[in-house]
């Protein structure tokens, strides 16, 4: 290759690599900025969220990896209130968000089971409603489901015993019905009582595998595997 054409051709893909990095960025940024504009914020949490700026990475409470695609989301405890909203579902680089102790309302948005490389969501203690989304069964990676303190309601979705990556489950204090899972993943949680301490309060029944049970009632079930 005559060295005119390489150089042609090695300035056309970093073109192209940077045209990539501008679209990805994009789609993140309209994604986050769609969540701003959902939310409530009386304390200019998101101030620095800035819709005119390529980079969300930038952005404070937000965290990129070395090809500058979104990985992490902190909001906790910053008085916001308002709702989720679907385009959270293209942050599919995404492996924590963490929204811990808001005031958010309303559904959880089906399209968080597009987070596939997600490790943690945390969502507790906020005011969701509504059922826990049969999507968050593909969260192939998902190590901690944290969805307690809301006013969540109908059954756990048979699709999160498919996720076998779980160590941390806690759906406590909503307002849950029905049997608890016992196969796929959760036959796990089950089958090593002796390895975790397990406290399961659901309805009219109590066991746990520590010295004490938390008492019964249909708000509490929680697991913990360590």
């Amino acid at each position: 290759m005559e060295p005119g054409v390489f150089g042609s051709v090695f300035v056309s893909l970093i073109i192209v690599f940077s045209a990539f990095l501008r679209v990805s960025g994009n789609s993140e940024g309209d994604a986050l900025n769609a969540l701003k504009s959902n939310l409530e914020d009386p304390n200019n949490v998101l101030q620095s969220w800035n819709a005119t700026l390529v980079n969300p990475c930038k952005w404070f409470h937000v965290t990129r990896n070395s090809h500058n695609s979104v990985t992490r989301v902190d909001l906790v405890n910053a008085n916001l209130s308002g709702q989720l909203v679907p385009q959270l579902g293209q942050l599919t680089n995404l492996q924590y968000l963490e929204l811990h102790n808001n005031n958010i309302s309303g559904k959880i948005p089906k399209e968080l089971g597009n987070l596939t490389n997600l490790v943690s969501l945390d969502l507790s203690m906020n005011n969701l409603n509504g059922t826990i989304p049969d999507t968050l069964g593909k969260l192939t990676k998902l190590r901690f489901l944290r969805l307690n303190n809301n006013a969540l309601t109908g059954t756990i979705p048979m699709s999160l015993t498919a996720v076998i990556t779980l160590q941390v489950l806690d759906l406590s204090n909503n307002h849950l019905r029905g049997d608890v899972p016992v196969n796929g993943s959760f036959s796990l949680f089950t089958s090593s009582r002796k390895q975790c301490h397990w406290s399961y309060c659901w309805r009219s029944c109590c066991w746990c595998c520590t010295s004490v049970c938390c008492p019964c009632n249909s708000a509490c079930w929680r697991i913990f595997i360590v």
